[in-house]
């Protein structure tokens, strides 16, 4: 059986590190959807790691890793990342596998990504997107004009003659749809030829793979990228990212079963952030958003960009919940909470003088709605050293228990620092 961790807000909730706990009983953890636009920090023995594309389970060295055939793979990033986590010191050799069916990113989808957050700036629509060519690349898997790592890798007659061919006719069309923009497809063409040599000892048929592993009664973890209000039918579209993170997304991205899933779990940042464009009811541009983000570090493991901060929005979570159905929840950076006087919690929004308990889908209403908010006494007081919920200031507690009442879902983890020891198993 699978468990699955997911994000339940705008993304950047701390998702690695409960991967990379839970990764110490694990065999097989996967991927399923994004791409390097994607980004998780996890810090062992003093060491940072930052996982975009690959799999964070690569840090147990008993678990094998697989990135799905629902992510899309720029090649060189893909053994860029590769290259940095094994220069710190991980052995990832025959731990890290590629689903043959996966799509891949080319340069000119990053160059065609930029093109297109000009055209929407010059409307005041940009989308704030990370320039790496996802939104492209799975554009053109949904067309059918994609090309995917089986293109790349096949020895058959003629498969590299097809590959080239497609490859050309996508860059025309590229060109046809924004213009002559600076490209060299043959030296593009010439670097693939010897990637493919490089990259095919990482493919397998992820359905094959995935069906062996239950077979054999694995323990399976599936790492969700992005998070829930970034998915593609129910974030706040436009401004969402261009794959399904929710629940269906691990399915469809890995070919398994929905009866093979056993936990889902919800990672939530005790306050709420996101990065670029798009509403965000319980933004606080003002102090307590400095606040937030200068003690928080919040700026993009990805991009760099400094993120957006505000309260944490229950309505969002709960929105989250009905859709992916979470068994348990993980809490993260409490502690970034700890020096404030008060904390608000988003618990409903008001519109025309109405109550709304749910996320609505007409961003025209959610870029109008006032935030309900519960306050809480701050707890004036360092958590980073808790290992018990017990040991938690009781203000913390009651934030906590409110949480959990308020969603129905039990927490599991309460995170209270970077680390991957700064951890409570409630």
């Amino acid at each position: 059986m699978a468990n699955v961790v997911l994000g339940s807000q705008w993304g950047d909730e701390g998702k690695g590190k409960l991967v990379d706990l839970l990764c110490d009983s694990i065999d097989v953890c996967a991927r399923c959807q994004g791409g390097n636009n994607a980004g998780h920090t996890i810090v062992v023995d003093g060491k940072t790691f930052d996982f975009h594309m690959l799999p964070s389970g690569l840090i147990n060295p008993n678990c094998t890793n697989l990135v799905g055939s629902g992510v899309v793979v720029h090649v060189p990033s893909f053994f860029k990342e590769l290259e940095n986590i094994v220069e710190k010191g991980l052995d990832c050799k025959d731990r890290l596998f590629l689903s043959s069916r996966a799509h891949l990113v080319f340069d000119f989808h990053q160059i065609a990504d930029g093109l297109k957050e000009r055209e929407l700036s010059s409307s005041n629509k940009a989308i704030g997107t990370t320039g790496k060519g996802i939104g492209p690349t799975y554009s053109t898997k949904a067309s059918r004009s994609g090309i995917r790592v089986h293109h790349l890798v096949s020895q058959q007659p003629g498969a590299w003659d097809e590959f080239t061919t497609r490859f050309r006719r996508l860059v025309e069309s590229r060109k046809k749809r924004y213009g002559d923009f600076d490209y060299d497809s043959e030296a593009e063409l010439a670097r693939y030829k010897e990637y493919a040599e490089k990259l095919r000892p990482f493919v397998v048929d992820n359905v094959s793979f995935m069906t062996k592993a239950f077979a054999e009664k694995k323990n399976v973890l599936i790492e969700g990228a992005n998070a829930l209000m970034l998915d593609l039918d129910f974030g706040t579209y436009p401004y969402v990212t261009s794959s399904n993170t929710s629940i269906g997304g691990v399915c469809t991205g890995l070919g398994i079963p929905p009866t093979k899933i056993k936990e889902i779990f919800g990672v939530v940042k005790a306050y709420t952030t996101r990065v670029g464009a798009g509403p965000f009811p319980t933004e606080q541009l003002n102090e307590v958003g400095e606040h937030l983000q200068n003690v928080g570090h919040e700026w993009g493991v990805t991009t760099g960009r400094k993120r957006r901060c505000g309260w944490l929005d229950l309505v969002v979570v709960n929105y989250s919940t009905a859709i992916n159905g979470y068994t348990a929840l993980n809490i993260t950076k409490l502690d970034i909470l700890d020096q404030l006087p008060e904390i608000k919690v988003g618990v409903a929004y008001k519109f025309n003088g109405e109550t709304i308990n749910t996320f609505p889908e007409d961003l025209l209403v959610v870029e109008q709605v006032e935030v309900v908010y519960k306050t809480f006494p701050g707890w004036k007081s360092s958590t980073s050293n808790c290992r018990k919920f017990e040991d938690l200031p009781a203000e913390a507690q009651t934030y906590l228990r409110f949480i959990e009442e308020f969603t129905g879902v039990p927490i599991k983890w309460i995170g209270v620092g970077p680390a991957r020891d700064e951890m409570i198993v409630v």
